[in-house]
């Protein structure tokens, strides 16, 4: 049974891992129009895997195992095709494949770690191509290039597996119709497409810090994910911008408080009252250094200034060490940046602090006309929040009870709701 559950949890963890690069590689080789095709022989070699390895071991070095098993197969299905159009032989290096002599060397070529890199980076841009939409641009990174079941890609969004597949089809549509061809962009687009993979993963990694279509607050497998796609991005020297830079240390010094952020109850905790001592050091500092790393070039992004207020949570002692004035200036240039309600609304929650919930009240005013705000769920908590300091307890309690039916998250309307409880007793 121990030998079982060890391949289990090393196909589990391989699969995870190696599947969206075996799956990019193979793209490469039959194209977008078969990515079906791609996918098929992964899933035939981690299969073939699993009944081997029952029977004879675990080889000494898995990942190579799977990568020469779902080769070989991909050899038997060019052998098999190479005389039908069900691929596309037209390019120089593909025409290689279709012949006896050079099938075997060529194919060996499309393996070699630093082309498997590339070809991984080359799908994550090809997912997010501006004209699909973020939704299906998360639905296809977590399925084709994260592992993911299309099961639990639908328990992330809360809704069907038939929607997902739906999702993906498009998607595999878009591809083969556009004829995509995945490949990191030049160097005069590389930093407005990045922009685009980085707000994908942001995306990806929001969701697993905070879901909102799932019971569990926190997913450490989309974060978990989330995190390496922006490492794949900065293992590759052309792809190493210091918005990815920042983006990751972001996400490390996030990351370093998750085991604080709940009860074992899995009842939420805010910062105000969070045991520091569970914040993971290891990440704090990786933090660090990767904000130091993002400091070149000319231009400042929003993720290297919420990567610094983030720094300056992690690095207060105690919450009442938390340097406001510093954090209330970064959200000042997060709003020269662009002016988004969502960072107005988290300034004034700053000002809370710092000045009190009369000065944040008035703050508030400049955005309560602003709809889309009225739909969100931390709008009404934070003038729930204000009213109470404020000793405005009906009003505290009806913007709590409207913060209760605009989210979706258990914990958090559990949370909100022992607010109104402490305020009725």
């Amino acid at each position: 049974m121990k030998k079982k559950n060890s391949i289990d949890h090393t196909l589990n963890h391989l699969f995870r891992q190696e599947s969206g690069k075996m799956v990019s590689v193979l793209i490469k080789i039959f194209g977008t129009e078969n990515i079906e095709m791609a996918e098929d022989v992964v899933q035939d070699a981690l299969v073939k895997a699993l009944e081997t390895w029952k029977y004879r071991g675990m080889p000494d070095n898995p990942r190579a195992w799977l990568y020469r098993t779902a080769k070989n197969k991909a050899i038997d299905i060019i052998r098999r095709n190479k005389h039908s159009r069900v691929i596309d032989f037209s390019d120089p290096q593909k025409q290689l494949l279709t012949s006896g002599y050079t099938l075997t060397t060529t194919m060996n070529n499309y393996w070699q770690e630093e082309h498997i890199k590339d070809d991984f980076l080359g799908m994550m841009y090809a997912c997010c191509h501006p004209d699909i939409s973020q939704e299906n641009q998360i639905t296809f990174i977590l399925k084709s290039l994260c592992g993911f079941s299309t099961k639990e890609v639908a328990k992330s969004f809360l809704t069907s597996e038939d929607t997902i597949s739906k999702r993906l089809y498009r998607t595999k549509e878009f591809f083969r119709k556009h004829k995509i061809k995945p490949k990191i962009p030049a160097s005069e687009q590389i930093s407005l497409r990045t922009h685009t993979v980085l707000s994908a993963i942001y995306l990806m990694f929001n969701e697993g810090y905070n879901s909102t279509h799932n019971d569990q607050l926190i997913r450490k497998d989309l974060i978990s994910q989330a995190m390496s796609l922006c490492k794949s991005l900065l293992s590759v020297k052309r792809t190493q911008l210091p918005e990815v830079y920042a983006l990751m240390a972001l996400m490390c010094f996030h990351t370093a408080r998750i085991n604080s952020r709940l009860t074992e109850k899995g009842e939420l905790i805010l910062i105000t009252k969070q045991d520091r001592s569970k914040w993971d050091k290891e990440f704090i500092n990786s933090g660090q250094k990767y904000l130091n790393k993002a400091a070149f070039g000319e231009g400042l992004t929003t993720y290297h200034l919420e990567a610094a207020i983030a720094y300056e949570h992690c690095n207060a002692k105690e919450y009442k060490d938390t340097d406001w004035n510093k954090i209330l200036e970064y959200y000042k240039l997060l709003l020269k940046i662009g002016n988004d309600p969502i960072v107005f609304l988290n300034q004034c929650l700053v000002i809370l602090e710092l000045k009190g919930p009369k000065e944040a009240l008035i703050a508030l005013k400049n955005v309560e006309n602003n709809t889309m705000l009225k739909k969100y769920y931390v709008y009404h908590a934070t003038l729930g929040e204000i009213q109470q300091r404020l000793g405005n307890n009906t009003k505290a309690i009806e913007h709590y009870q409207k913060a209760v039916q605009l989210t979706q998250s258990k914990p958090e309307k559990q949370f909100l709701k022992d607010k109104i409880a402490h305020i009725l007793n």
